[in-house]
C-alpha cells in the first residue's frame, strides 16, 4: 500500500484503539485497504460485494477484545499491542475458524506449520483469547505433547543413535495423537490432552500431567513439521547444505520414510497455516537469539557452534527448503502462508500459489 494510505490506516487504528470510533470515511477506507490487497483478500475471502460486512465484523471483534489483546501484549512481553496484525490477521483467523465451526458443527482441528521464532505460541495464545471474547473455547496442542517417553526415546536411540535429540519423525507417538485428535474432534468430553515437560530428566524431557478439557471448539494443533509430507527418495540425491554425505543422504531418507507414519494425522486436520520464513536460514539467527535470552536470565545455553550443529541436525531431517517452503504453491494441503521477516513480524498472508510481490519500499507493505 502507498505511503499515505498506510499512515492514514496506521492513524485509525491507534485512534480506534484508543477509543475514538473511524468515521464513515474512515471504515471506507478501511475497506478499500483491505482490498487494496488483492492476495490477503483472496486469503480471507473479502470481496467488493462482502468487504462492509466483513470490516464491520472485524470492527465488532476488535471493540469487544481491546482490552484483552492489551493484557495480553503485557503478558507477552509484546510491548504496545501490534494493531495491524490484530487487524489484518488475528481476528480475521478468529472469524474463519469460528465460521468453520459453526459450518461443520463440530470442534474443528486448525494445524500450524512453523519453527521456532515463526510467532506459533503468541498466535495461538492471541487466537485463543479471541475465540474467548467471541464466544468460542479454543485449546493448544502441540507435536511436542506427543513426544515418547524417556525411557522409549532412550531406547529408540539404542537402535537408531542417529536420533540424539528429540524432535525428528519417530520420536512421537502417532497412535496417542490420533486417540487425542479423535476423541476432540468427536467431542467426546472431558478429553485428556496430552503434556510434555522439556526440562524433565536434566533437559531430556518426559510425559508431564495430562491437561483434561471439558470442552473445546477449536483445536490449534501446532508443531514444526505438522502436515509435512514424503518426499520421492530421489529428491535427496542432490540435496541442499548441510546434507552432504552419503551418511546425511541416509539419514534424510530415514526420515522422509518414517514420515509416512504421521500422514494419519494430517488427515484429521480441517484446516493448515503455514508460518514461513521468508528466509529458512533466519532459524539460526533466531535461535542464538534465545539461547541470549535464557543466558541473561542466568540459565545455560549453547555456545554459536553448538547452535550450528543443533539447526543443522533439524535441517538433515527434514530440510526446510525441501519439504516447508515447497508448501507455499500446495493448495491441495495449505489454506494460509503468513510470511514471517527476520524480525518475527507477519508481513504477507496469501494463499498458496498466490505470493504478492514485495516491493522493496519499506513503506509498500505493512508489517502486520
Amino acid at each position: 500500500m502507498a505511503g499515505p494510505d498506510f499512515a492514514a490506516v496506521q492513524g485509525i487504528l491507534a485512534r480506534w484503539a484508543a477509543g475514538e470510533n473511524p468515521s464513515a470515511a474512515e471504515q471506507r477506507l478501511l475497506e478499500a485497504a483491505w482490498l487494496g490487497d488483492a492476495p490477503r483478500a483472496r486469503a480471507f475471502g473479502l470481496e467488493p460485494g462482502n468487504v462492509r460486512a466483513r470490516v464491520e465484523r472485524y470492527g465488532e471483534v476488535w471493540a469487544r477484545s481491546q482490552g484483552a489483546i492489551a493484557d495480553l501484549a503485557a503478558q507477552l512481553n509484546l510491548g504496545a499491542p501490534p494493531l495491524e496484525t490484530l487487524w489484518y490477521l488475528w481476528i480475521p483467523l478468529a472469524c474463519q475458524l469460528q465460521a468453520l465451526r459453526q459450518d461443520c458443527d463440530r470442534p474443528v482441528i486448525q494445524g500450524i506449520l512453523g519453527g521456532q521464532g515463526t510467532g506459533k505460541t503468541t498466535l495461538g495464545t492471541v487466537l485463543a483469547r479471541l475465540l474467548a471474547v467471541m464466544g468460542d473455547r479454543a485449546v493448544s496442542l502441540s507435536l511436542d505433547d506427543l513426544y515418547k517417553t524417556y525411557a522409549e526415546r532412550q531406547a529408540l536411540q539404542q537402535q537408531d543413535p542417529r536420533l540424539r535429540w528429540r524432535g525428528p519423525p519417530g520420536t512421537h507417538d502417532v497412535a496417542l495423537g490420533l486417540r487425542t485428535l479423535d476423541a476432540l474432534r468427536a467431542g467426546q468430553f472431558p478429553v485428556a490432552l496430552p503434556r510434555f515437560d522439556k526440562s524433565a530428566c536434566q533437559g531430556a524431557g518426559d510425559r508431564a500431567q495430562p491437561e483434561t478439557v471439558a470442552q473445546a471448539d477449536i483445536v490449534l494443533f501446532e508443531g514444526w513439521f505438522v502436515g509435512v509430507r514424503p518426499l520421492p527418495s530421489d529428491r535427496f540425491d542432490s540435496a541442499p547444505f548441510p546434507i552432504e554425505t552419503e551418511a546425511d543422504r541416509a539419514f534424510a531418507r530415514a526420515m522422509n520414510e518414517r514420515l509416512g507414519e504421521y500422514l494419519p494425522l494430517w488427515e484429521r486436520l480441517d484446516q493448515l497455516m503455514v508460518l514461513l520464513p521468508q528466509d529458512y536460514r533466519f532459524s539460526v539467527q533466531w535461535r542464538q537469539e534465545a539461547e541470549q535470552k535464557m543466558k541473561a536470565a542466568g540459565k545455560s545455553g549453547m555456545g554459536d557452534a553448538e547452535i550450528q550443529a543443533f539447526v543443522h541436525y533439524f535441517w538433515r531431517s527434514l530440510h526446510p527448503a525441501l519439504f516447508v517452503e515447497p508448501l507455499a504453491h500446495r493448495a491441495d494441503h495449505v489454506n494460509w502462508i503468513v510470511e514471517i521477516d527476520a524480525q518475527h513480524r507477519p508481513t504477507a498472508v496469501y494463499r498458496p500459489g498466490d505470493r504478492p510481490h514485495i516491493s522493496s519500499d519499506s513503506n509498500a507493505r505493512y508489517h502486520y
